[in-house]
């Protein structure tokens, strides 16, 4: 049985130190860099990523990306977040 894992919007989140996130010239994109290998993330993955510093909460991020695209992302936002919760590219910071 599979537990679902939810992202409060209280919760602070950063990236895992396993990876580096960075711009990667030759891919032209956002990459998350671990051992194992290299994920490529897309434009909205990497605006949200960029935001994940240890400091902001989920809320604090989620205004933050609505006062930028001048829309709701509420949504997007915590599907991208519970999915990288999953697989281990955030954490929540305590």
């Amino acid at each position: 049985m599979s537990e679902t894992i939810t992202v409060a919007a209280d919760n602070i989140i950063e990236i895992n130190p396993v990876y580096l996130f960075r711009w990667e010239e030759p891919q032209k994109a956002h990459v998350l860099l671990y051992p194992e290998g290299i994920v490529k993330v897309n434009e909205t993955g990497a605006a949200i990523l960029k935001l994940c510093d240890g400091i902001k909460t989920v809320t604090e991020i989620i205004s933050e990306l609505n006062d930028k695209y001048n829309t709701d992302v509420t949504d997007s936002v915590n599907k991208f977040l519970e999915v990288a919760y999953a697989k281990g590219w955030i954490r929540i910071k305590s």
